[in-house]
């Protein structure tokens, strides 16, 4: 087997929250990927998903993206009433393959895995156990193609990763069978060049002490957890910019009594410094919560929303703001706290959104949570804020929870050497045995 390099472990996650509802406009440019690889993976025709073509990778162009000593081609003869075309056929490797992706656009690539464990006479897929691996950082260790907190074998799972590559480079997504299960799937892969304003590089660094700033965010390995429409409905890839799926916040919610949700009818005005329509789409800043007790100033009755979280992480927060609640200008002041800190004080929405109303603007934020297991996100009355006004608003927000090793002191190679490999646990930072076939 040919000798893999694994030049950081590093595992990056997300969490998106966005406060506002989805409506659908036609009016908008539609962004078009330079790189856009789509893959319908055992399938041996193409398929046409919202306005999207998946190429076969059983023949075609589609058959040249794969190399592989031993593979199969699955189908699923009792598909799951009403389910995605994409999960009815799987693609799975007995020994480590590679999907290769020549790259157009230098910059952030989205890398989306899809994943549905079905039975056939051939495998149980549900019995799998494996590695992934993009361009040398390992993003799953031991996966079974289910979330680990809820083994439904009928739920499909979509695994999203954002990654930087270099223009005339390959994306490598490589595939490793674990030796207790000897074998690894997939149902579908998408690889697409992401707009130049999806990531911002810097960020603030959030610890108890201080709040300091944080640089080179484009050129780590993220991977989204979270993507929720706060105040709104589910939002589907087909109402999406980029093709996401936003889940309602309800369930993050600490408190429902403390918040209300409002929506806007009229035009979001975007603007240069601000957010575009691919950071979040129209619909997301049409809808927002704000405050319940607007008069009151006490952290019981901020409006805070729970995440359950891994320890020994660190978490990107990105949070979105469109004021659409005010009839004026300047008069929305609040301050925003994560984990308790206060990460913004007497944050003026007006200022920072080139004075207009409508208009859509984002911070960052990078969570150091080592020892946390959840992660909460509150907003409350600014010391500015006056009680005949609206006291704090939450459009959205994205937190990416992101695995730095170099900041939890945990840092260590992935090496991989003919049969074996010695390498961390991605959780808890000990030392285990993971053999390769």
């Amino acid at each position: 087997m040919e000798t893999f390099q694994f030049h950081k472990l590093l595992k990056i996650s997300i969490i998106i929250i966005f406060f506002l509802q989805i409506s659908f406009s036609l009016s908008w440019d539609f962004f078009i990927p330079v790189d856009n690889y789509l893959v319908h993976c055992g399938s041996v025709e193409n398929t046409v998903l919202n306005n999207r073509i998946f190429v076969s990778d059983s023949s075609g162009c589609g058959s040249n993206l794969w190399s592989a000593a031993r593979t199969t081609s699955l189908k699923d003869e009792n598909p799951l009433e009403g389910s995605s075309p994409l999960y009815h056929t799987a693609r799975v490797f007995t020994k480590l393959s590679n999907y290769e992706f020549e790259i157009k656009e230098k910059g952030t690539h989205l890398v989306r895995l899809h994943f549905f464990p079905f039975d056939s006479s051939k495998f149980n897929l549900s019995d799998s156990l494996f590695h992934v691996s993009v361009n040398g950082v390992l993003f799953l260790s031991n996966f079974t193609g289910q979330e680990e907190e809820n083994r439904n074998f009928r739920n499909p799972v979509l695994k999203e990763y954002l990654i930087w590559v270099e223009s005339g480079h390959k994306l490598v997504l490589s595939f490793i069978p674990s030796k207790e299960s000897s074998f690894a799937f997939v149902n579908a892969i998408e690889v697409i060049s992401a707009p130049k304003d999806l990531i911002a590089d810097t960020a603030q660094y959030v610890t108890s002490e201080r709040v300091e700033k944080y640089n080179g965010l484009t050129k780590e390995a993220l991977e989204t957890i979270y993507r929720i429409n706060i105040g709104g409905p589910k939002v589907t890839p087909f109402n999406d910019t980029l093709w996401r799926t936003w889940i309602p916040d309800d369930g993050f919610l600490k408190l429902v009594a403390a918040s209300k949700a409002i929506s806007f009818s009229g035009r979001i005005k975007y603007h240069a410094g601000g957010a575009s329509r691919e950071v979040a789409p129209d619909n997301v800043y049409s809808s927002a919560r704000i405050m319940s007790y607007p008069n009151v100033s006490m952290p019981e009755f901020n409006v805070t929303w729970v995440f359950p979280v891994k320890s020994g992480y660190c978490y990107l927060v990105r949070m979105h703001f469109c004021d659409i609640a005010s009839m004026a200008l300047n008069e929305l002041y609040f301050d925003i706290y994560i984990n308790g800190y206060a990460v913004y004080k007497d944050f003026d929405i007006s200022e920072l959104s080139g004075q207009m109303l409508a208009a859509p603007y984002y911070a960052d934020f990078v969570i150091d949570a080592h020892t946390a297991k959840e992660l909460t996100i509150s907003i409350g009355p600014s010391s500015l804020s006056s009680p005949e006004r609206i006291n704090a608003i939450l459009n959205g927000r994205q937190i990416e929870a992101t695995f730095f090793l170099r900041l939890n002191g945990c840092g260590a190679d992935l090496r991989v050497h003919g049969q074996g490999a010695v390498c961390r646990d991605l959780y808890g930072c000990h030392n285990f045995q993971m053999e390769l076939p």
